[in-house]
């Protein structure tokens, strides 16, 4: 299913048929209009990193993207139809509808290509860029939120600064996807629950980053590729909207991953 987002599509919450697979999966896409943001972080943000810099415009072309991260239960048809291995420590937090965890960035790329040779479709990961744009949708603040974010917003480790409960809060695994209301764009979870893998591979910062919102994939870092969002055991500072991680490609502990979808 592709979804409209109300910017685009005069507040209709209708949906178009997208594909008879995700349907049957529970798979389903909202469109992301295009757009320029501001990529990064100022020195001033709580939280900041050297990494999140500099601060550079991007130009984001309208695209598709997964309202919630993928769940054990679609991967788990996957694994069922000989696309996937099986991920079968799932921390005893449950599968079902919660968010696939400790998927690499390699296991993330074998579902994309299962997925597209079942649908014939061209799904991939969404770039860095895309990504950080529809986390932020409407806020040019630290979080969609705003300059703050709550536990009773995200799935995140609360406990590491000084707080008055119910601020402070710390869930100690995942949530189900959905769990939290979405941010203007209508995704869910992109604070915190699992963290996402990206397409990009891993630079040290922006200096010479794309302007055109395109994955970065020259010059990288060794089989190493970007994370975003943060996880549940994460305090605020590593769930802001600029926040960046990496991981090795062929390990993904506490990583999950949504899809994305060029329209053009």
């Amino acid at each position: 299913m592709l979804i409209p987002h109300a910017a685009t599509a005069q507040g209709l919450h209708q949906t178009i048929q997208d594909i008879s697979v995700l349907e049957q999966m529970d798979l389903l896409m909202v469109l992301i209009p295009g757009g320029s943001f501001l990529m990064g972080s100022p020195p001033s943000e709580p939280g900041h990193k050297k990494r999140e810099e500099p601060q550079h415009a991007v130009q984001v072309h309208s695209f598709a993207l997964s309202r919630s991260e993928v769940t054990f239960a679609q991967w788990d048809a996957c694994v069922q139809d000989g696309g996937c291995s099986l991920l079968d420590d799932d921390y005893g937090w449950g599968r079902g509808h919660r968010p696939v965890i400790d998927v690499s960035w390699d296991n993330a790329q074998a579902f994309i290509s299962w997925l597209n040779h079942k649908t014939h479709r061209t799904y991939r990961l969404p770039s860095e860029a895309e990504w950080e744009y529809a986390a932020r949708s409407t806020s040019s603040g630290a979080f969609h939120t705003g300059p703050t974010i709550t536990p009773m917003q995200a799935n995140f480790d609360s406990t590491e600064t000084e707080c008055p409960p119910p601020r402070c809060l710390s869930r100690r695994q995942t949530t189900l996807i959905g769990s939290f209301a979405p941010n203007a764009f209508g995704l869910y979870d992109m604070h915190g629950n699992v963290s996402e893998w990206v397409q990009d591979c891993w630079h040290s910062d922006y200096n010479g980053a794309p302007s055109d919102g395109s994955a970065w994939q020259t010059q990288c870092a060794e089989n190493r590729h970007v994370i975003r969002g943060g996880r549940w055991d994460n305090d605020a500072q590593h769930v802001r909207s600029a926040s960046r991680s990496w991981g090795p490609s062929l390990s993904g502990t506490g990583s999950g991953f949504r899809l994305a979808r060029t329209l053009r």
